[in-house]
């Protein structure tokens, strides 16, 4: 996934209600910029950190500048939400996702259990469908371990338990963490910051659901799936 434009590198001064962030850009004018991701972005909000702006100059927009990378622990972190799921798809043709290259129809945010969307469904004329979701990870409290989730998320659990209703239906389901930070090379679920979410993701695994975590390189031209991340389930 490449950026459309090169990247602006600024100060953060403050991030504040969810999805905006106050900076210093590199001529010293201060401005305010949107967040794409609605999380704690937890260990990502220092004051003073490096980040990389994209900006959007279709006059459409009420905040033209958008964060898209936060430099922390020495590395290029990724935190916009928006991309995971292009980063998916291209994890899943360049074939790292196990054998759901293979899948020739991708259909995203199809309607499926209760209330929800999945991510993508994909279909084969002789196989079952394929429900994937697609989970955001960029924290990390131990070099090289991502974790996820941040914090509590009763949605991210109740997505595990739709997925699970679907191995039980017959199909396939498969979760992916797409870890936007190159310094990692482990993956692990936070059961101090979100016990219930880790319950369910058992729950899930014991139904069949289906786990993969990639992994990213982050520059500031591209981001880039380029492998697999060992999970310590």
């Amino acid at each position: 996934m490449r950026f459309p434009a090169p990247l602006i590198e600024a100060r953060l001064v403050r991030r504040y209600k969810r999805f905006l962030a106050d900076v210093v850009l590199g001529d010293g004018t201060e401005t305010t910029v949107s967040v794409p991701n609605t999380g704690s972005m937890l260990g990502l909000t220092a004051p003073g950190s490096r980040v990389l702006l994209s900006r959007w100059d279709d006059g459409k927009r009420k905040y033209p500048y958008r964060l898209e990378i936060v430099e922390a622990d020495g590395t290029l972190v990724g935190i916009n939400t928006g991309l995971p799921n292009r980063l998916a798809i291209e994890a899943i043709r360049a074939g790292l996702v196990g054998d759901l290259d293979t899948y020739p129809v991708i259909r995203p945010e199809q309607r499926y259990g209760e209330r929800s969307r999945i991510d993508f469904l994909l279909e084969h004329p002789e196989r079952p469908p394929a429900y994937v979701e697609v989970k955001n990870v960029h924290f990390m409290r131990e070099s090289g371990v991502a974790e996820f989730p941040d914090t509590a998320t009763a949605r991210g659990a109740r997505h595990l338990d739709e997925l699970a209703a679907m191995c039980a239906a017959g199909a396939r389901a498969i979760m992916i963490y797409v870890v936007q930070r190159g310094d990692c090379s482990r993956f692990r679920l936070c059961a101090d910051l979100d016990p219930a979410y880790v319950t369910a993701f058992a729950r899930a695994r014991r139904a069949g659901v289906e786990a993969f975590v990639i992994g990213c390189q982050i520059s500031a031209d591209a981001i880039v799936p380029d492998r697999l991340i060992a999970m310590d389930f």
